[in-house]
Parts: structure tokens; C-alpha cells; sequence
């Protein structure tokens, strides 16, 4: 059967037929939730748009007493998600990547609505971070768009949250996200519609501060002499090109690349400050729900060009769900050239956080090189892992001992704090908590179910894949006791009822007393997490 398939895979090489994969991404943001279906061209290493479907899913409409998403929303919500998988699985995707932003990231019963997607629809939703949000917006943009020499400013205005980022062609250098969106706008200030001078000028002063350390941010990574490209990215910013392109004696085939300067923008937004939602929504361009939250996004973008002094934006329609795509292909090594920095995200992001804490480089890799010899070892007996968890046992190993300069005996729980809430881009917001856990629960006790690091996992598979590394990190960072190298490599056997390991020393004879000493102290937590006795032995 496999010489089959070769031989029909070589045919179709012959005769000039490309095999496709087909993957689908899901964005569920504030206002509405996206379908991209793709088809990703390995040989090429690209990928086209097969179908994109939108929902308006209005999740921002929160209980306004209890910040929860309201039954109407989820329901609203869960309605959508049921007909994006059929579709998906209708064109045979081989895989479903997702992202939840703000309106779920900050909502309490968030988590809630995720595991519900989950029991009902066998989904895994990645709730992510302000900084991925924009992460994964940058690298979507940049799909569509060659940035050349100059850096670029990238701005997302969503329902929830405004993405700023700094970015050149190699990489993101600043990514901002704002707790400042159309939805979030409409809904806690306006209460006059058109607004009022008086209104106006408060969302414009507000917004002016919401915005300011992210400006700020920016603006102190753009070097003497640059003078960045802005693009604008989201359904505000595409339809108010939509409108200006309404006006041009020759409308453009499509908006992607289409440029509006300052004054015809402030043209468009002193129009749409005129009209009732009604009047709006009698504007050909943009549709009913648009027309009601609109004026907020407009003044963001208005207000954002001002801050930024920039005279001119391009229109870009590549934003998030391209970049779900973009990053499940960097994941699945099938892009290059341009994103090659970008394939290396995970590795950098725990590299930066390494520096950034003080962490003695040197020793947590030789941790992590144990406790991934380890896990390669041990599959089957300690883990039962198909590789997720080995990605996040090497983060956690590299940074299990960055909370010792705050407290040397508690370390493990400082860590954990640290690892939660320092900035890992390119995992998702569980994967994160997976993280800073695994390193939490490495030495001392067991995890308990008061525990917070235990409570924010939030299902069977994430507590059993945390136990798991985080016993393999615990044998591994036992190993080191001393600043220089001592032990060389570690030979796993297993027998009925018993772990065997043996420590190869880096030079010959070489004392691995302390060492064995170490190792056996993790005795009671082995057989009491996996009921194997622990043998260890250095070779002679």
C-alpha cells in the first residue's frame, strides 16, 4: 500500500499536479468571527484562499454588571463555530488552528464558553495574548505584502482591542495591543448618536491616552531617518477605504493595497460624524452592523495617524486568520526565505525572557538538554506525550530557575508567577499557563487542586501533560548541583516496576555522588505520581 502511494505521489509529480493541504483558521473577535479555509502549496510554500466566511457573532455585547459574554452572545457564538467546522471538515481540512482575542481573553466566563466549544464541537481554542494578537497580525500582513527596505507601521482595529505594530520585513520590533476598540467604544461612551462636538472631542482625547505608551513605544524603535509605511488592516479601516474608493471617477478592482492619505480620511470621518446610524447604514460600502459602530473606529484611526504623523496609509485585507495560516506553516517547516526569522519565534521569545530575568544561561540548557533526553527516553513509562509537551518542558527548563533572585527557597513558585505573566510570543494563552506550571510544579510537592497554577489549567489533558514534564524537569534540574558540567548524558532503562537511570560522567572518574544523592531524593515523588521504584547508578 505505501509503494502504492508513492507511486501516485510520483505521478503526479510527472504530470505537473501539485499536492495541496488544506487548513482552515478560525478568528473569534469581538464583533465577529472569521472562516479562512486555505490551500497550502508545499512545494511552493505559499498558500491561496480557498473560502472566507464572516459571522457578525457580537461577542463585546457583554452583561454590563457582570462583564460575563451573554447567553445571547455565546449562543450567537456557538452557532457560528457549529457551521465554520462543518464547513471546514466539508473541504477536508487536515487541521483547525483558532485564536480567541479580547472579548474572550477578558470576559470572566471566557474559559467557560471555550470548554464548551470544546465538549460540543471537539474544537481547541487558543485564547490568546494582546502581543500574539499582534504577532499573528504582523505575520499575516507580511503574506500579502513585500515590505522591502522600510519599516512598517501595521494598525488592527478590532471590537475589543487596537493592534500597533513596528515591523521590517525580518521582524516584529515593537507589538502593542490597547484595550481600546470599536465595539468597547460604542458600548461605554456613546450615548448620542451622531455624536455631539462635546462627545467627540471626549473619544478623541480618550482615545489620545488610551493609545499613548503605545505611540510612545513605537515611535522609540523607529531610527534617525526612517520614515515608516502605515497599513491598516480590519473591517473599520476597510470600510472607510471603501467609502473613499467610492468617490474615485474609477473604483479600485479590490482594496488591498489601496492608499488613502490624511485628508481624504479626515474628509470620510467629519462625513460620518454627521449622519444618524440610519443614514449610515444607507451607505452602500458598509453593512448594518458596521454602521453602528464605525465613528468609534474611525476616530481611532483618525487619532492614530495624527499621534503618529503619518500623511498616508495602505490598505491591507491579510490580517489574523492569514496569520494563523502563516504560523501553522512556519510550524509544519513548509515557509522560508522572509520568515525564517519568524520559524525560530518560540526559541527567541524564551531566550529574551532568559536574559531578561537573569537566568544562568549555561545551566538551563544543560537542564533542558536532560530533560529532553528524558523525554525521548521515557515515552511509554513517565509520558504518554505525542509532542506538544516537549516544546514547552524546553521552555520551562530554560526558564524553571528565573524566579531564584527574588527567593531561593519558594523559587519554583516566583517562577511560576514570572513565566505567567512575562511575554511568550508564539504560544497560545494555554500553552503559556502550561509553561509557567510545568516549571511551578518541578520540585517540592505535587500539585494540589487549591493551587492556582493548577486551577487556571483548565482540562484533563493540559493537568496530565503539566504532571507528566513537570516530573521530567524535576529528575533533569536535579542533575544540576554545581555551576560547571558534571554529567555528560543520561542512559534510561526500564524494567516492571522500576526506573533505572545512569549518570556518564564528562570526564573520566569523575565524582557524581552529589549527583546520585540528588537523583534519589526524587524517589517519593517518582512512585508516588507513577508508582516505579528509582535505581540510579553512575558508570564506572
Amino acid at each position: 500500500m505505501a509503494g502504492a502511494d508513492a507511486a501516485s505521489s510520483d505521478n503526479a509529480q510527472r504530470q505537473g499536479v501539485r499536492e495541496l493541504r488544506r487548513v482552515a483558521a478560525i478568528d473569534i473577535g469581538t464583533n465577529s468571527t472569521h472562516l479562512l479555509v486555505a490551500a497550502v502549496d508545499p512545494s511552493l510554500r505559499t498558500f491561496s484562499v480557498v473560502l472566507a466566511e464572516k459571522s457578525t457573532t457580537r461577542l463585546g455585547e457583554r452583561d454590563a454588571a457582570t462583564g460575563h459574554l451573554s447567553e445571547e452572545a455565546l449562543a450567537r457564538g456557538m452557532d457560528a463555530l457549529r457551521r465554520f467546522t462543518d464547513l471546514a471538515a466539508s473541504h477536508q481540512v487536515e487541521q483547525i488552528v483558532t485564536a480567541a482575542t479580547s472579548a474572550v481573553r477578558e470576559a470572566p466566563n471566557g474559559r467557560e464558553f471555550l470548554q464548551q466549544v470544546k465538549d460540543e464541537l471537539d474544537l481547541d481554542v487558543d485564547l490568546v495574548s494582546g502581543p500574539e494578537e499582534a504577532r499573528l497580525i504582523y505575520l499575516g500582513v507580511l503574506s500579502g505584502m513585500s515590505f522591502g527596505d522600510r519599516p512598517h507601521l501595521l494598525l488592527d482595529i478590532g471590537g475589543g482591542s487596537t493592534e500597533l505594530i513596528l515591523a521590517d520585513g525580518r521582524d516584529a520590533r515593537a507589538l502593542t495591543s490597547t484595550r481600546v476598540g470599536a465595539v468597547r467604544l460604542q458600548r461605554d461612551f456613546v450615548r448620542e448618536d451622531p455624536l455631539p462636538p462635546k462627545g467627540q472631542a471626549f473619544l478623541r482625547a480618550y482615545i489620545q491616552g488610551s493609545l499613548e505608551p503605545a505611540v510612545d513605544k513605537v515611535r522609540r524603535r523607529i531610527k534617525p531617518g526612517e520614515t515608516p509605511v502605515m497599513v491598516a488592516t480590519s473591517g473599520t479601516a476597510m470600510a472607510i477605504g471603501a467609502l473613499a474608493a467610492s468617490e474615485d471617477d474609477r473604483a479600485p478592482l479590490k482594496l488591498h493595497g489601496y492608499r488613502l492619505d490624511r485628508d481624504r480620511l479626515d474628509r470620510v470621518v467629519e462625513r460620518l460624524l454627521t449622519l444618524s446610524p440610519e443614514q449610515r447604514k444607507g451607505l452602500a460600502p458598509i453593512n448594518d452592523r458596521r454602521a453602528e459602530i464605525i465613528v468609534p473606529g474611525a476616530l481611532i484611526l483618525q487619532t492614530t495617524m495624527q499621534m503618529l504623523d503619518v500623511e498616508e496609509m495602505v490598505l491591507s485585507e491579510r490580517a489574523l486568520r492569514e496569520g494563523l495560516i502563516v504560523d501553522w506553516m512556519l510550524r509544519h517547516g513548509l515557509l522560508e526565505d522572509r520568515f525564517s526569522f519568524q520559524s525560530s519565534i518560540r526559541q527567541r521569545t524564551v531566550i529574551h525572557q532568559v536574559q531578561r530575568f537573569a537566568v544562568d544561561q549555561k545551566r538551563a540548557e544543560r537542564v533542558a538538554k536532560h530533560a529532553l533526553c528524558l523525554y525521548d527516553n521515557t515515552a511509554g513509562v513517565l509520558h504518554r506525550d505525542t509532542g506538544l509537551g516537549r516544546e514547552l518542558l524546553w521552555a520551562a527548563a530554560m526558564l524553571h530557575a528565573c524566579g531564584q533572585h527574588i527567593n531561593l527557597s519558594a523559587y519554583h513558585k516566583h517562577s511560576w508567577y514570572l513565566i505567567r505573566h512575562g511575554e511568550l510570543l508564539g504560544y497560545s494563552e494555554t500553552e503559556h499557563l502550561m509553561v509557567a506550571a510545568i516549571a511551578r510544579y518541578h520540585r517540592r510537592s505535587l500539585p494540589k487542586k487549591r493551587h492556582e497554577a493548577w486551577q487556571a489549567l483548565q482540562t484533563r489533558s493540559e493537568r496530565r501533560t503539566v504532571s507528566e514534564m513537570a516530573l521530567l524537569l524535576r529528575l533533569a534540574s536535579a542533575l544540576d548541583r554545581r555551576p560547571e558540567p558534571v554529567v555528560d548524558l543520561i542512559r534510561v532503562k526500564t524494567k516492571t516496576g522500576v526506573l533505572s537511570l545512569e549518570l556518564v560522567p564528562e570526564r573520566l572518574n569523575q565524582n557524581l555522588s552529589l549527583e546520585q544523592w540528588s537523583l534519589e531524593g526524587c524517589s517519593p515523588v517518582l512512585q508516588e505520581a507513577t508508582g516505579l521504584a528509582l535505581k540510579v547508578k553512575v558508570q564506572q
